[in-house]
């Protein structure tokens, strides 16, 4: 009679194998490790609070929280794995002030601001959110609603003139020739009146020296005057009566935030402009300047599309 063969014992490695297909079903299956995600800035208001609570109900599983920036210690006092973001220029500051420190996210920064604190130089733990919009997307918001404008004026002052290198690089591609006044006094009319008799387009830069409640008069009734339309700077400027910008809402400004805490800090960019915007226009001055309406959400479809083009 036939011995029938004995079962093979499993072998050590399958055994091994085995168990850390269980391991990783377990691990799978359990929460990561929340992170604590510290907001901070010179005043807790309702702004503020908002926000918090707006980010806290995206990231449920993160301790999310908000601390004025004077109950802070030291930056490098605080452990390196906090998410640190900083909500104004008070909290910068603070900020600036140690090396040392966890790796942060400087929310809402304009370029005008940075250059003013930082120079050319950027810390390699900062990573700056611009708040102004992109001079390439803004120029091609131009493009798209006044395809016939070619010659872009812009005012400059003596802390924005280093935007006008990289306004030129966007705006060649574009067929677009970019006009430029100095104005460095804006009690003086006359770099205005000069730059409107050789421009087909205004183009604000985000500048609060040139475009603020005391300018914004005389910018919009003298461009008006000669049937131009002004592009920006902000949606504020929009609300006052330029024709158009493109702007992130604090919707847009979220999910940026949500995409980046979702990355290890050390593969955040050193700078970003915001990818998820609106375009913001006024119906109304598009009326006087026989414009025909602007859908707001088509335009800013369109320009998305564009950038995300190679």
């Amino acid at each position: 009679m036939l011995n029938r063969p004995s079962p093979k014992t499993p072998t050590l490695g399958r055994l091994l194998a085995g168990l850390c297909l269980v391991f990783t079903g377990l691990l799978c299956t359990l929460p990561a490790r929340a992170a604590d995600i510290l907001l901070t800035g010179a005043e807790d208001n309702p702004g503020v609070q908002s926000f918090v609570q707006a980010l806290s109900e995206l990231r449920p599983t993160d301790n999310v929280r908000f601390q004025p920036v004077a109950s802070l210690p030291a930056p490098s006092q605080l452990a390196v794995d906090i998410r640190l973001i900083l909500l104004d220029l008070p909290s910068l500051d603070w900020r600036l002030q140690d090396a040392q420190g966890p790796a942060t996210l400087v929310l809402r920064i304009s370029r005008l601001q940075a250059r003013q604190r930082l120079g050319n130089d950027l810390p390699p733990h900062l990573s700056l959110l611009w708040s102004d919009p992109p001079l390439e997307r803004q120029l091609r918001l131009t493009r798209l609603l006044l395809p016939e404008a070619r010659r872009i004026g812009v005012l400059f002052h003596r802390h924005s003139e280093f935007l006008l290198k990289e306004l030129r690089q966007a705006a060649l591609p574009l067929g677009l020739e970019v006009v430029t006044e100095r104005w460095d006094n804006t009690h003086d009319s006359r770099p205005l009146q000069a730059l409107l008799k050789n421009s087909d387009v205004l183009l604000g830069l985000d500048d609060p020296d040139l475009y603020n409640p005391k300018t914004v008069k005389n910018l919009l009734l003298s461009s008006y005057a000669r049937q131009l339309a002004m592009i920006g700077p902000n949606a504020a400027f929009v609300r006052a009566g330029s024709l158009a910008s493109t702007y992130s809402d604090q919707n847009d400004w979220l999910k940026i935030l949500d995409e980046l805490l979702d990355r290890p800090s050390n593969t955040w960019p050193r700078a970003l402009y915001p990818q998820h915007f609106k375009v913001l226009s006024n119906p109304q001055v598009a009326r006087s300047l026989s414009i025909e309406p602007i859908n707001e959400a088509s335009v800013a479809t369109q320009l998305a599309e564009g950038e995300r083009r190679p």
